[in-house]
């Protein structure tokens, strides 16, 4: 698989977690060619503030190599992540990753705190922002435009 067809992955987990009234956001992470999680987001349904997709999915990731590392992992995520998100990516030592669609509000990679170029960043990741924007930021207008 390449780049795009892992975040069409992505985007399938998002448009699930929007079908279960979840904020749109979906995550795949991947190691060599293998996808070994895949998660969107739960805070609603799990009624947990911290149930970003990329949590969830590092949490998954980390219980199938069997070690907090994800050192040759690379990330998917439909959304730019936050400030939490970018710190457990950082703390997991995931090798890279990609975003779909930026958040200025809320984003913590190329917006906001730009967490992995602060000196207290242990470990940042290479980024590759903009993969499969287009699709990424029409699902969530969708769903906030119908939440409206």
């Amino acid at each position: 698989m390449t780049a795009p067809s892992f975040m069409d992955l992505a985007l399938k987990a998002a448009e699930n977690a929007r079908k279960s009234g979840e904020v749109p956001i979906g995550c795949v992470i991947v190691l060599g060619n293998e996808v070994i999680a895949t998660a969107g987001n739960r805070t609603l349904s799990d009624r947990d503030p911290t149930a970003h997709a990329e949590i969830l999915a590092i949490r998954q990731a980390t219980a199938t190599v069997g070690s907090e590392r994800l050192i040759d992992c690379d990330l998917y995520v439909t959304l730019e992540p936050c400030t939490m998100c970018a710190g457990a990516i950082s703390l997991a030592r995931i090798r890279r990753l990609y975003y779909g669609a930026a958040d200025p509000k809320g984003g913590a990679v190329d917006s906001g705190v730009r967490f992995f170029a602060q000196p207290t960043c242990h470990h940042a990741p290479e980024v590759y922002s903009a993969v499969g924007e287009s699709e990424a930021a029409t699902l969530l207008r969708q769903f906030f435009r119908e939440r409206r």
